[in-house]
């Protein structure tokens, strides 16, 4: 089978696998973030991948938890129909009375109305439940259908300085949604070979987006997670990864850790479930990173 056949021809050639290649990561140093005495207009990035599994829904809650902790005002999108985001902050998605359904598809429903405060200071959260899935069907029919969640975001962007849309492992309507409302893209990808074949699909997704419904919306990194430097496959596929991406790879890498599933199971996020360990660690060093490149582009 030729490298074009496999799915790793598109992404860079090999390397020596001796080498961990998260050392090839350490590009500068991340600064700390200086404090705000003001907040918004928002960044919206939505965390986007068709493949499951990958760490979308954790890097959403953990990065979003983190950015709270740098003092930033944070709102989180719950845009998949299973709800993981919402279960992560302890909420039941079958107890909602009001979700992300009811403001897409109901105009007398406002934002404010079903923005649910967590536990965290600044971080806020607009659940979803299974309902969600029905709006896929019922916005086929309105116009301007790919619009409908930048309207329902515009009216609180000034009081943010975040939003993270978690998105569904899909890219149908509501994940073109999502992008056509987010600035930039933010793609969680874990460390195994399969992960790395619908990047390419996923970034096509991405072009034509910009190119037709969204000429700003840019790729605002690729994460690594699920990493295991032990492993010749997670150095390797990462090595491709840089290869391939180069400074649009985080420097950032979340490790595996079992860590994170008893966060889920807890309804709070690692970096306040367990603030000392290594995946608080890596949340709070992404947030930096994105805070940086927030700094920069300004």
């Amino acid at each position: 089978m030729s490298n074009e056949d496999d799915g790793w021809g598109a992404l860079g050639g090999g390397g020596d696998s001796t080498v961990d290649p998260a050392t090839l990561l350490d590009r500068r140093p991340i600064p700390q973030p200086e404090p705000v005495d003001r907040h918004g207009p928002a960044r919206i990035i939505a965390m986007a991948n068709q493949k499951g599994g990958v760490g979308k829904t954790t890097t959403t809650i953990n990065l979003g938890a983190a950015l709270a902790e740098y003092g930033r005002k944070v709102l989180m999108v719950d845009f998949d129909p299973q709800g993981a985001l919402s279960v992560g902050f302890g909420v039941n998605p079958h107890d909602l009375e009001i979700s992300v359904y009811n403001l897409l598809m109901q105009e007398e429903v406002t934002i404010h109305e079903v923005i649910h405060k967590t536990n965290i200071d600044g971080l806020h959260l607009l659940p979803a439940n299974i309902d969600l899935s029905a709006a896929e069907i019922q916005l086929v029919n309105e116009v301007a259908r790919e619009m409908t969640l930048a309207r329902c975001l515009r009216p609180v962007l000034k009081d943010y300085d975040y939003v993270l849309i978690d998105c569904q492992p899909s890219l149908g309507l509501l994940t073109i949604n999502a992008l056509t409302a987010a600035h930039s893209v933010l793609v969680p990808l874990e460390c195994e070979f399969f992960s790395l074949r619908g990047v390419a699909l996923l970034l096509d997704t991405v072009d034509k987006v910009r190119e037709r419904l969204n000429f700003d919306l840019e790729l605002e990194g690729i994460l690594a997670t699920m990493y295991d430097s032990r492993t010749t496959h997670c150095r390797q596929v990462l090595q491709r990864v840089v290869e391939a991406f180069g400074d649009k790879v985080y420097q950032t890498v979340i490790t595996k850790t079992v860590k994170f599933p008893e966060s889920t199971v807890a309804g709070a996020p690692i970096t306040t479930l367990d603030p000392a360990s290594a995946g608080a660690r890596n949340y709070r060093q992404l947030a930096r990173e994105v805070i940086a490149a927030s700094a920069e582009r300004r």
